[in-house]
């Protein structure tokens, strides 16, 4: 009897092409909703601090300046009732988090995986990696010219390691499996992270210490640099997926029933709104939800449209991609921070209230900006990811409409 339904709705949607166009409908929807959120998002991220500081009287010139070099917010000095405060903070949210991860890794069941074979491109990482990591903190003369950009070829190489391990455990991976996505995860990274760089300019936490640069220079090769964060993160996320501790300890872990979601929704869109209109008026206070706000804004709208989202399968108790997220932006801030220690070209930081305790140039409670920030890398990457899908469906469509 199933087959001939089946048989019968092959039948009707040969009869019947207006299937292809509600179908093409719903992508060119999908695609149109997905267009929405990138413009609000955009104009709220680029617009409430402009706003906030134009409506405090700040000269506008200051936070536009290219490339910036004058430093003109005044970090508080540094306060043990702020440290243990925000202190409190993390390890309310962290510690039972970091006690089940222990708890998994002691108790898991190890995922068996088929010994394959780690990749050429790979090894040509590894010894890529470890060759501009022996450049970027010597000062061979020969090598001064190029000295300020070993930034890029490192993460390219630790782009292409962490790459071939999944695909040395799997036989899968971004390059090989969905090249079309990593290749357009990198200009999106670029943009993604020159927003970060904007909103910086309302609280001035980093700098850099570079050669100088005119306009353009300073443009196209910090861009180049920007372009292989969300590679790095998604790709750290992708190896961390394939750990049994993970699978087991976060797959049924706390289940959380929101009530009303979409009026918390509108709630917390309205507070990120304030909280970025605020951020260049009280820098010393509000500079955290630098990291917070954007993520916010997405899951919030994301949350109003009826759209799944990075906290959906967290509310059902499925916390492995949230923990992933964090976890991989956690290791990639590692590594961003010890690279840049010794670097020629290098960031310094200037956080308020809690600047002691260096882990190389960032402040130990520093690395905690590091979590919601790999959730907003997923995020990002998972409207990539669903741009990229719904594409191919419409140009199937199209191609199957003129056959």
């Amino acid at each position: 009897m199933t087959c001939h339904f089946r048989a019968f709705f092959v039948a009707l949607n040969r009869q019947f092409p207006g299937n292809t166009i509600v179908h093409r409908s719903l992508i060119i929807s999908n695609l149109k909703s997905l267009l929405f959120k990138i413009i609000i998002l955009t104009a709220m991220l680029l617009g409430l601090p402009l706003l906030g500081v134009t409506l405090a009287g700040h000269p506008l010139a200051r936070y536009l300046e290219f490339p910036p070099q004058t430093l003109y917010v005044q970090p508080a000095s540094f306060s043990w009732m702020a440290f243990w405060g925000y202190s409190f903070f993390i390890l309310y949210f962290c510690l039972p988090l970091a006690i089940t991860t222990l708890k998994s890794i002691k108790f898991r069941t190890p995922k068996v995986f088929p010994s394959g074979v780690f990749p050429w491109w790979g090894w040509l990482g590894v010894a890529s990696g470890a060759g501009v990591w022996i450049l970027a903190w010597s000062r061979f003369h020969w090598f001064s010219t190029f000295q300020p950009h070993t930034f890029t070829p490192l993460w390219i190489s630790y782009i292409l390691v962490v790459n071939a391990l999944k695909y040395q455990r799997t036989g899968q991976c971004m390059i090989i499996n969905t090249p079309g996505y990593f290749l357009l995860l990198f200009p999106l990274s670029a943009v993604f992270w020159w927003f970060f760089e904007y909103l910086n300019r309302f609280v001035q936490n980093w700098y850099y210490q570079s050669p100088d640069f005119s306009a353009a220079e300073y443009f196209w090769y910090a861009t180049l640099s920007f372009s292989t964060v969300l590679p790095a993160v998604l790709g750290t996320r992708e190896l961390i997926l394939l750990t049994g501790w993970l699978q087991s300890g976060y797959k049924h872990h706390l289940i959380r029933h929101w009530p009303r979601p979409k009026l918390l929704a509108l709630i917390t869109l309205i507070f990120s709104t304030i909280s970025l209109t605020g951020i260049g008026v009280w820098p010393n206070h509000l500079f955290a939800l630098l990291w917070i706000s954007p993520l916010l804004i997405i899951v919030s709208f994301q949350e109003m449209m009826n759209e799944p989202h990075v906290i959906t399968s967290a509310a059902r108790g499925d916390w492995h991609l949230v923990i992933s997220s964090a976890l991989a932006a956690l290791i990639c801030g590692f590594f961003w921070e010890m690279w840049n220690y010794y670097s020629y070209a290098r960031w310094v930081y200037r956080i308020p209230f809690v600047h002691r305790f260096q882990v190389f140039e960032m402040p130990l409670l520093g690395y905690a900006g590091y979590l919601p920030f790999g959730l907003q890398c997923t995020v990002v990457g998972g409207m990539l990811e669903r741009l990229s899908k719904s594409w191919q469906q419409k140009n199937a469509l199209q191609t199957t409409a003129k056959t």
